[in-house]
């Protein structure tokens, strides 16, 4: 008896998307295997203006290292100087007066501030040049995912409906979480209810200039280091404004909470009052949007993949949303070359890695970012925060790829045992600082150390002996446990509910109301 034909494969990887994520995917899989079929499906013509972003030290590897994009940074990007931190209270009056934190050198490790339609650009030309086939502008009309088996979608493009059999999908989509969404695994994370506005500005003030050093002259010699290509972020109580230079001359401070951005600077902060006196948005480009956080319950399957901001998002703040795109790539891309190449069986790995990720998400969701926004605005809680936070990612996190080399960001943050107790202690570290924020509310002294304190350091390295500032850190969160954190020892008047229990792995956040 006659077997039905089969229908044949017409690319083994169908990649939604063409920026970085699905470009860098499209990458790894053919340095990797260079006689793959791999198909990228874009569907803008080009790639339209979007906020400038910072990369940290782990993207940074991984932009350089692992694709190749390190000449394209380099010319067309200007080189990151570290973060820095500006508070203010009601008794500061000129950014001379508000307190800082930052680095007293330029710094060890590269970074850079993007402009990511154009580091998108030099992404997906680079997978053409390794053999990827690009349709632009397409659309994915349909897609049905068949587990084990052939993936099916529809595609439109150059004026025509095409049907697609595909061994494997990628959703590289972004914030549209194409396969999320339509499969009911999206998650707003409704314990974090942020907003962001972004917008680009011109003629803002250069944070080295003569004008700025002759009107604040002590300001002007604190620091060795350049302050105006380090990603800059002017704080306050619930909200914070980053700057970040493009070259080109545009200026994208993007500011959470607000629509109004300029008026909200410049009545809430005076360093922010005197860096965009004179500053005139570009027309059109100006951008809202409402809760940032949200993660998926799938992640991946026997067919399908989720990579970048369509596997999730945190928050903008310490700018991890590239570091995300590098474990979630790097990951793709062993599940997909293992189940091609029969290295791996491909059940067990798609259930570990929905389970890594799954993890990862929550565990960095609540060590780093749960109940930051309410101490990010003081001043003293904040710089020893940021000492903490920094200095654990360097001796944790970005040692790992240095040494280790790419095989390590097949280890997302918080995923392995080893990481766990440090999780623990990052995630006590930051509740406790956000309990005494509370309380330092209750008591009217929240921000008392907001002007005319700066707090200027040497940055960290990956020698052991970066472990010394992490070390006076701890002191000093001690100290203030002793002299006014036994207050909330025994919890707090309005403390923030439990969350209730889940499985291991498993998102702590509500379903979507959407």
């Amino acid at each position: 008896m006659n077997q039905p034909a089969v229908a044949p494969i017409d690319h083994d990887v169908a990649i939604i998307g063409g920026a970085l994520a699905g470009s860098a995917t499209a990458i790894q899989l053919l340095e990797a295997n260079p006689k793959l079929r791999v198909l990228i499906i874009e569907r803008s013509e080009v790639f339209g203006r979007r906020v400038g972003e910072a990369t940290i030290e782990l993207s940074t590897y991984f932009l350089n290292r692992v694709l190749g994009l390190s000449h394209h940074l380099n010319e067309h990007h200007y080189p990151k100087q570290g973060l820095r931190f500006w508070f203010a209270n009601e008794e500061t009056r000129t950014l001379g007066d508000c307190a800082e934190v930052g680095g007293r050198y330029q710094v060890r490790l590269p970074a850079h501030l993007v402009d990511r339609a154009q580091l998108d650009t030099a992404a997906l030309e680079r997978a053409i040049e390794l053999g990827a086939t690009l349709w632009r502008p397409a659309k994915g009309d349909s897609i049905k995912l068949v587990p084990g088996g052939a993936q099916e979608l529809v595609v439109k493009h150059a004026g025509e409906t095409k049907p697609l059999r595909v061994r494997w999908i990628v959703d590289a989509s972004g914030v549209a979480a194409l396969l999320a969404r339509h499969n009911d695994w999206y998650r707003v994370n409704e314990t974090h209810p942020t907003a962001a506005a972004w917008a680009r500005w011109r003629n803002v003030q250069d944070w080295d200039s003569p004008a700025l050093a002759k009107k604040f002259p002590p300001w002007a010699t604190a620091t060795f280091s350049l302050r105006n290509t380090a990603t800059n972020h002017f704080m306050g109580d619930g909200w914070w404004a980053w700057w970040i230079p493009l070259k080109g001359g545009d200026l994208p401070p993007g500011e959470n909470l607000a629509a109004r951005v300029k008026q909200f600077l410049i009545n809430r902060h005076p360093g922010a009052a005197e860096m965009m006196s004179a500053a005139t948005p570009v027309e059109g480009d100006v951008h809202l949007r409402r809760n940032l956080a949200y993660s998926v319950t799938t992640t991946a399957g026997d067919g399908f993949v989720l990579v970048g901001d369509a596997a999730g998002f945190l928050d903008p703040f310490y700018s991890p949303g590239l570091d995300w795109l590098a474990f979630t790539t790097a990951r793709a891309v062993d599940l997909i070359d293992g189940q091609l190449t029969g290295r791996s069986e491909i059940a067990r790995e798609v259930e570990r890695h929905n389970r890594d990720f799954a993890l990862s998400y929550r565990r960095w969701y609540e060590a780093i970012y749960r109940n930051k926004y309410d101490y990010m605005g003081d001043f003293e809680l904040m710089r020893l925060a940021f000492l903490l936070d920094l200095g654990l990612y360097y001796l944790g996190i970005v040692t790992q790829p240095f040494y280790r080399g790419p095989k390590a960001l097949l280890e997302p943050y918080f995923s392995t045992p080893p990481a766990t107790p440090f999780y623990h202690f990052i995630r006590t570290y930051n509740r406790r600082f956000a309990a005494m924020s509370r309380d330092r509310r209750r008591r009217g002294v929240f921000g008392r150390r907001n002007t005319n304190h700066r707090f200027i350091f040497g940055g960290y390295s990956l020698k052991p002996a970066a472990a010394i500032p992490i070390l006076k850190a701890t002191l000093g969160w001690a100290w203030l446990e002793l002299t006014e954190g036994w207050r909330t020892w025994r919890g707090e008047p309005g403390e923030d509910r439990k969350l209730e229990p889940v499985a291991a792995g498993e998102p702590r956040i509500k379903p979507s109301q959407a």
